[in-house]
């Protein structure tokens, strides 16, 4: 006898979510890879006698931006746009549509967020214009992230990788939010108004089915100088433009609006716009005198144990909250030593860490001391996840074998 309809659907749309899933790991693993590449070429460079020959392709002038604005403006805007594909996606059809499955992540997220933030305050106290940087270490880098699971941890069960992408889409949805509502400082008031109206037209364009990206792509290209222009850091833009692709599904079966979008632009984000944003943002110097700068600068010892400490003691910390008090179940697959080394692997903040490190302080010599300091505490933080995914690979196999 067929089965109905009705329970077809749902079937097929998990098939299909699960597949795009899939894919998108894949390209967000690969991606980690290549922006590490990309990291390790700006230190040699920045750190070599040519590192002259660096700085004056930083701040080349390419129109109305030098080229490391356009990478952080101009590049990133299409990270962010990814990163609300995937929160729309995730509200659709994956785990923040049943509201017992998301609170875990969730909550896990925004605990991620408060305790690195009030570990920085605490650690930076008394510094001389510390505390507008107290959001660099509430970010995660899920490319990176996924990079050191995929080598740590190849036999990673999928609720556990679910667990991580939708901590990290959350994660980025907050850094998005923070940077709209503290790293905004003048408004345009002509040039707002005219963001806000072109990304409405891209909504409703795509809430009538509109499928050709030759009506899409012009009006997000001028959505986004528009909130470029408008004061708001434009990579706003990129996160509404995405949260307003529809998932809706045709009757011929053809890969939904967001699904091409995502298809299409997430190799260029993973693999072209992050790693170009790490090699014009990533080359600090490493010799012994800038290394003992950062030991001693408060603001980069404040990021450092955000990141490291803050990170973990707020994943693992929230998620353990969660599950303590009710508000959401730990699953049949996952485990609590599972959860502590993706806690650990959240203190690898890269994208967004240097992005508000930017935004936060105009002293150049604060902004390398924080790099540097990103740049460390996301090496120990990868170095600690690891360790912690092998020793319970080791526990599991002994177990086995025993």
């Amino acid at each position: 006898m067929p089965r109905p309809v009705a329970a077809i659907w749902p079937v097929q749309h998990t098939v299909r979510y699960s597949r795009n899933l899939a894919e998108a790991l894949r390209t967000e693993t690969i991606g980690g890879f290549i922006v590490l590449g990309a990291t390790l070429v700006a230190l040699a460079w920045a750190n070599s006698p040519w590192n002259g020959a660096y700085e004056e392709f930083r701040h080349l002038e390419l129109g109305p931006m030098d080229v490391a604005h356009w990478a952080s403006s101009g590049l990133l805007a299409l990270f962010f746009y990814i990163a609300g594909l995937e929160l729309r996606e995730e509200i659709t059809h994956g785990e923040l549509r049943r509201p017992r499955q998301a609170a875990l992540p969730v909550i896990a997220a925004f605990a991620g967020m408060l305790v690195p933030a009030a570990l920085f305050l605490a650690v930076s106290a008394g510094e001389p214009g510390a505390a507008s940087g107290w959001a660099i270490p509430t970010a995660t880098d899920i490319a990176f992230a996924l990079a050191v699971l995929a080598v740590a941890f190849p036999a990673c069960p999928a609720a556990l990788r679910a667990f991580l992408l939708t901590l990290a889409v959350v994660d980025d949805l907050i850094a998005i939010t923070i940077i709209a509502l503290f790293y905004t400082h003048e408004l345009a008031p002509l040039w707002l108004p005219a963001a806000v109206a072109l990304i409405a037209l891209f909504g409703v364009l795509q809430a009538k089915g509109v499928r050709t990206p030759w009506a899409h792509a012009p009006i997000a290209l001028l959505a986004w100088y528009c909130v470029y222009r408008s004061g708001v850091h434009a990579t706003i833009a990129g996160v509404a433009l995405g949260m307003l692709t529809s998932p809706r599904e045709t009757p011929d079966g053809r890969r939904t609006n967001a699904e091409q979008a995502d298809h299409v632009l997430r190799p260029l984000s993973a693999g072209v716009c992050v790693p170009l944003f790490a090699f014009t943002s990533a080359g600090v110097a490493l010799n012994p005198s800038a290394l003992g700068e950062v030991a001693t600068d408060r603001v980069a010892l404040a990021v450092i144990a955000g990141l490291v400490v803050g990170k973990f003691l707020g994943v693992f910390g929230g998620a353990w909250a969660a599950v303590r008090l009710g508000l959401a179940g730990l699953g049949d697959d996952l485990r609590w030593r599972q959860l502590a080394g993706v806690a650990m692997l959240a203190g690898v903040g890269f994208t967004v860490s240097l992005l508000i490190g930017g935004l936060a302080y105009t002293d150049p010599a604060r902004v390398d001391n924080v790099t540097t300091a990103v740049l460390v505490a996301s090496v120990v933080s990868a170095a600690l996840a690891t360790t912690a995914f092998r020793v319970h690979g080791r526990g599991r196999r002994t177990v086995r074998t025993g």
